[in-house]
């Protein structure tokens, strides 16, 4: 869902890492490519992320990396706990319009409220950086947690529509779901996260 992510030039950011309770995110690296692949290389992970391809070998993520890496402005995130990888997290641009949060994280991690802990750092930083008035996002009908996730985070269900996912090489159903900078800024209460410049 987060490759090759162009980003408007609305800012253009020093390296910077986003801190929870829990996780740090930060901006990958080429030091990161093997734990990249290794935890996207899980066909449950591709399958519900549109574009992932299965398998994800090394290749893909040091392709991944250099892309994030030739562009400076920072809205994708490499989620960190206890210093260890364990997925990633940040906003596409691809329509201008209609900025997109996307997320994975690696198996073993899910159902641990990671997800939505760190989906909250990443939406914080999108309103508080971007002159932005929505977010969207979608989860694959047959993806409840990831669901569950945007709800929690206060975004709202839109629709259904049919989006291509690369790892089934076919359109499914996704709930789409969308944020208002109103709802964002009435959920803030929500916890802190806490943003060092590097």
């Amino acid at each position: 869902m987060l490759q090759d992510i162009p980003t408007p030039a609305l800012r253009e950011a020093g390296s910077c890492v986003l801190e929870t309770e829990r996780l740090a995110l930060r901006r990958p690296t080429l030091a990161d490519v093997k734990a990249i692949a290794y935890l996207a290389n899980d066909r449950r992970i591709a399958e519900n992320s549109r574009r992932l391809p299965h398998p994800y070998l090394q290749d893909h993520a040091v392709e991944f990396v250099r892309a994030m890496a030739a562009d400076r402005r920072e809205t994708v995130f490499l989620i960190e706990h206890t210093h260890s990888p364990i997925g990633m997290v940040g906003i596409d641009w691809r329509e201008q319009s209609a900025p997109e949060l996307g997320y994975w994280l690696g198996v073993e991690h899910w159902g641990r409220g990671f997800g939505t802990e760190a989906a909250r750092a990443v939406i914080d930083f999108f309103f508080e950086e971007f002159d932005a008035e929505h977010l969207v996002s979608g989860a694959r009908v047959a993806n409840p947690s990831s669901r569950n996730i945007l709800e929690k985070c206060g975004f709202q269900w839109s629709g259904v529509e049919l989006h291509r996912f690369e790892a089934l090489g076919s359109s499914t159903p996704v709930d789409c779901f969308r944020l208002s900078r109103s709802v964002w800024s009435s959920l803030k209460n929500w916890g802190s996260s806490t943003r060092k410049e590097r």
